[in-house]
């Protein structure tokens, strides 16, 4: 066991370092703060504290996971050998920035508690996070730090264990429209093919038609289709239904049509199936318990992971409301049009509400990639520079790699081949 010496062991302490060593590293930790049972300690220690006691592994301590409450932080960005890192601690401690709290910074998504204008949908902009600002947004930053910190540690305490982790891959399949043609009802059918006359959308009209009359297959159904891919590539899959009533933001098919309702038993037969929450319920919490009771009764399965609708993660509102409607696991950390990790880490947390100084029993499992963020590139080649690299880092840190992906672009008209791309990436991050 590692013995950590601090003045005082608050909770924001004890998450992140257990974080660090326990979830990421397969360190056993324990924390005081006697001198004289830290001294008595033959097994590997460190001071996390102002000052060290004498010549021992020591990390200076910023005042972060000493406050309560939101301050307003400088954040200077230095170098750990070739790594990025902030909050310097000067030149007694042996790691020269405090990794504690720029790790409790991250996760906790401190900065998304500070002012800040949203976007169009109500979210954190990227531009706004000090990863994007700083271009270490595609870098797991945390477990890169907790990887260099068990290095130094070794090297003190040669025989100081820690258990290894695995590399794991999962495909997040997010459905907010299952079709683009068929199962939308007389009223929305009419007005579609309206609209599109009116835009002078010809094509759209014709496709329309040609799904209605059953000549073509609509778009958006790719379902089967994924099911078979899954089963030739050893990995986690899961899809997330939109069980949702018609609204301006969510306009997927009503949850009354019987076709719908058979698709998504069908797909729960060989695959995880969990709930994609409308735009509506992000901000009502009895219409979240709703959406969550219907699908759940329709599967006969208990739906406890969700996604949110736009990626619209608001700390702490939307882990509290997501928590009081007795979710446990979240897959919605991350940014829609931009490849990286929102809360700098690869590896699943548990969201640390500030405003309450308490962990919250839901854990996030951050994606690295949500599809919408590879329309800006042109070419496969493209595509596979900027996806290898990050796939790299997560290999290397033995972290997760959950990418998403919308049926929307894999059955749409887009520049690539959607689908052959999709089982392109599959082929080469499964492993």
């Amino acid at each position: 066991m590692l013995l950590i010496f601090t003045h005082k062991v608050t909770n924001r302490l004890s998450y992140t370092a257990k974080q660090i060593f326990v979830k990421i590293l397969g360190v056993e930790i324990g924390f005081t703060t006697k001198v004289e049972d830290f001294i008595k300690h033959n097994g590997p220690k460190m001071t996390y504290s102002k000052q060290p006691l004498q010549n021992e592994f020591f990390i200076r301590s910023n005042d972060l996971l000493f406050e309560q409450g939101i301050n307003d932080l400088e954040v200077k960005v230095s170098d750990w050998e070739g790594i990025p890192c902030f909050f310097s601690s000067g030149e007694k401690s042996t790691v020269p920035f405090d990794i504690f709290s720029a790790s409790f910074f991250l996760l906790s998504r401190y900065e998304e508690y500070l002012p800040h204008v949203k976007d169009a949908v109500g979210r954190f902009p990227v531009k706004e996070s000090i990863a994007y600002q700083n271009n270490f947004l595609e870098l797991p930053m945390v477990d890169l730090w907790a990887q260099k910190l068990l290095e130094a540690l070794k090297e003190r305490f040669p025989d100081l264990e820690a258990k290894e982790r695995n590399y794991r891959f999962t495909s997040i399949i997010n459905v907010t429209t299952s079709h683009s043609y068929a199962m939308r009802g007389f009223s929305r059918t009419i007005g579609g093919f309206l609209l599109d006359l009116t835009n002078f959308k010809f094509r759209n009209v014709w496709e329309r038609l040609s799904v209605l009359l059953r000549l073509k297959k609509d778009p958006y159904d790719n379902f089967l289709e994924l099911v078979e891919i899954h089963k030739k590539f050893p990995i986690q899959t899961m899809f997330f239904f939109q069980f949702a009533k018609h609204s301006a933001h969510d306009k997927n098919v009503s949850t009354n049509n019987n076709k719908f309702r058979y698709l998504i038993k069908s797909v729960a037969d060989y695959s995880i199936v969990s709930l994609s929450t409308s735009f509506v319920s992000s901000l009502d919490k009895k219409v979240l318990l709703e959406e969550k009771k219907q699908l759940g009764n329709l599967i006969n399965r208990p739906i406890n992971y969700a996604r949110l609708r736009y990626n619209k993660v608001n700390v702490p509102a939307t882990y509290r409301n997501l928590v009081e409607t007795e979710f446990t696991d979240d897959f919605s950390m991350g940014y829609t049009h931009e490849i990286g990790f929102r809360a700098g880490t690869c590896t699943p947390f548990y969201f640390y509400d500030i405003n309450t100084e308490v962990r919250q029993p839901i854990k996030i499992h951050p994606f690295a990639m949500h599809d919408y963020a590879l329309l800006k590139y042109s070419s496969k080649d493209e595509v596979f520079d900027k996806m290898d690299r990050v796939y790299r880092m997560v290999k290397q840190v033995k972290g997760d790699f959950n990418l998403v992906f919308s049926n929307e672009l894999l059955g749409g008209k887009e520049q690539l081949d959607w689908m052959e791309l999709y089982q392109t990436i599959l082929k080469r991050y499964y492993v």
